[in-house]
């Protein structure tokens, strides 16, 4: 009964420490080997591509056409360039879009981080309706309109509006009634 209970095999500190160095330095030589493998297929595919010019003893004819001959490889690889730098692109896009299927079937999804924009309310209407908005958005061509007369009406039963005498003091022309008032015009 009690022989399935046995405790786990514990390793001490140092060898987990010294196994752990052990994995690092063997990472270490793989990744020196990966890059000399490298570099030496990087040395042979130059060779094979491009061999060594001998450029002695030719006339200008020959070295024009040596010219256009090496003009024309470098066209021939640029377009491969080109092509090995769209399909990588297009690689990454579905990798992308791949990775976005797999969240959304495992119900996980990470959001994004936002960023606050200032949109104006037309750049919003337009956003929103796309052609149908037409015009600007005039906001207050909306609001209920209020009748002036409503406003006199409810101020008769004021005693006085303070406005009206800090209008009729402003300027040149209230500090001559204050001096008139005043006495000073005698």
């Amino acid at each position: 009964m009690f022989s399935s209970l046995q405790p786990k095999c514990k390793i001490s500190a140092s060898r987990k420490l010294s196994l752990k160095m052990l994995l690092l330095n063997r990472a270490m030589e793989d990744l020196e080997r990966e890059k000399q493998d490298r570099d030496e297929e990087k040395i042979r595919y130059l060779d094979e591509k491009m061999p060594p010019l001998q450029l002695a003893g030719l006339s200008l004819a020959d070295l024009q056409n040596l010219c256009r001959e090496l003009y024309e490889k470098i066209d021939v690889v640029d377009e491969e360039r080109y092509d090995c730098e769209n399909k990588v692109i297009k690689h990454n896009k579905d990798i992308h879009e791949l990775k976005l299927k797999v969240q959304d079937l495992g119900g996980k999804f990470k959001k994004p981080a936002l960023r606050k924009v200032r949109v104006s309310a037309d750049e919003m209407m337009r956003a929103l309706l796309g052609s149908k908005h037409k015009g600007s958005m005039d906001l207050r061509a909306n609001l209920k309109s209020v009748k002036k007369e409503d406003i006199k009406q409810e101020k008769v039963g004021e005693v006085g509006d303070w406005r009206k005498n800090v209008e009729a003091m402003s300027g040149m022309e209230g500090r001559k009634k204050m001096f008139d008032a005043a006495g000073g015009g005698q």
